[in-house]
């Protein structure tokens, strides 16, 4: 199978080549940055650069072990670069290198050296780190395949409905598509690899949780609530084989690994009318509904309505959009979408084909008094309709 052109992430290494500025490539285990890095350096060789210009260590490759001490891999780098050229470095999960940003920061130093690092976990860029390289990096946050990726990747471009229900059922990890060519069968125990290996590996030993069936229940709670309003509260009540006195400061912890490790995405509130942000009755979201499916069942398939949130977030983070769950009044509107330049508002659904429905999702967009834009998003495949401004539009079209 070809890689996926991913041309949005390729696109932004492109404009920062040779730019004095560390490249750092973030996104959950398989969401396709080592291929990203493999199209960039195809893209290099294309254009002039030569085969001993570039340097690419993956670092869950056991041939590259003992590059995981940083002396040994700073050693390694300085014999490999050339005089007078520019030299291409790639760093793959390079969280495995114990204090490599000491590497990464005398990296940065030489004027010959073109870096580029990538992780699967919020811990490449703690709070140590981004102040260490504080205006010397970009971050490129990488997801899996969105809809459109995904629809890319068929000669056969009908049968749209379908397709994308294999998207949310069979995953958008882009190995997936591989798989379910051959046997969907074996997406469940691809899956259960990278489940397992990020609860043991990015949550577990990163954290030091040594509970996984409290952990396990902990993520199962989250996938199985995405788009409901949630607290610490309301999931150490819900989570058995939790210590009363401890619960509270324990889920944190809990949840808070499970986020830095791209599993799962909170979104805080924001009050529109104030415009001030909330700090109360955040909303999670899964990394892939294809996960979601693996962990809790075929029947999580009977929430299609939240189903359609989880994604129609996903897409606004690769957009470019900081995401937030809007208030006004005592009314809630499921994203406001906000960048440098805009503010967007979307309510999602499945259907408004019912009026009292339709109503329910225009009576918020409708109490907000700015002019920026305002849509419905659902499955109905009726004709884009207006409501005095505000659109709706099916959630298929607007995905691709």
């Amino acid at each position: 199978m070809e890689k996926i052109k991913r041309e949005n992430y390729l696109s932004i290494l492109k404009n920062f080549k040779d730019k004095q500025i560390i490249k750092v490539i973030t996104g959950i285990r398989r969401c396709g940055k080592s291929t990203l890095l493999e199209l960039f350096q195809e893209y290099l060789k294309e254009n002039g650069v030569l085969n001993e210009q570039i340097v690419s260590i993956n670092f869950e490759n056991a041939d590259y072990e003992e590059l995981q001490d940083r002396k040994k891999l700073h050693e390694y780098l300085k014999s490999k670069l050339i005089k007078n050229k520019k030299t291409y470095i790639f760093l793959d999960e390079v969280q495995n290198v114990y204090q490599f940003e000491k590497t990464v920061d005398s990296l940065f130093i030489n004027k010959d050296v073109d870096l580029y690092i990538t992780g699967s976990n919020a811990y490449l860029l703690s709070s140590e780190l981004a102040t260490l390289l504080t205006g010397r990096y970009i971050e490129v946050k990488m997801l899996p395949l969105s809809f459109k990726e995904y629809m890319s990747t068929f000669e056969d471009k009908t049968d749209i409905s379908k397709k994308f229900r294999n998207y949310l059922r069979y995953s958008s990890f882009p190995q997936s598509i591989e798989l379910y060519n051959i046997n969907s069968d074996n997406i469940d125990m691809f899956l259960d690899g990278i489940y397992n290996t990020i609860l043991f590996k990015d949550v577990m030993k990163r954290k030091g949780i040594t509970d996984k069936s409290v952990l396990e229940r902990v993520t199962k709670y989250l996938y199985n609530n995405i788009g409901n309003k949630t607290s610490m509260k309301n999931i150490s009540d819900n989570i058995e084989g939790l210590e009363r006195n401890s619960s509270y400061n324990t889920v944190s912890n809990y949840v808070e690994a499970l986020i830095d490790s791209y599993m799962v995405y909170k979104v805080n509130r924001y009050d529109i009318k104030g415009k001030e942000y909330l700090k109360t009755q955040e909303k999670y979201y899964a990394i892939d509904i294809g996960l979601r499916y693996y962990m809790l069942g075929q029947s999580s398939g009977r929430d299609m309505g939240h189903i359609l949130e989880n994604v129609v977030y996903l897409e606004l983070l690769r957009r470019g959009y900081k995401v937030y769950i809007g208030k006004i009044d005592d009314l809630e509107v499921d994203f406001v979408a906000k960048n440098s330049e805009d503010t967007i508002y979307y309510q999602v659904a499945l259907t408004t084909r019912d009026e009292n429905t339709l109503e329910r999702e225009l009576i918020p967009l409708k109490k907000i008094n700015d002019n920026y834009p305002k849509y419905i998003l659902t499955m109905d495949d009726d004709l884009d309709a207006d409501f005095d401004g505000i659109k709706k539009i099916n959630v298929i079209d607007w995905l691709l």
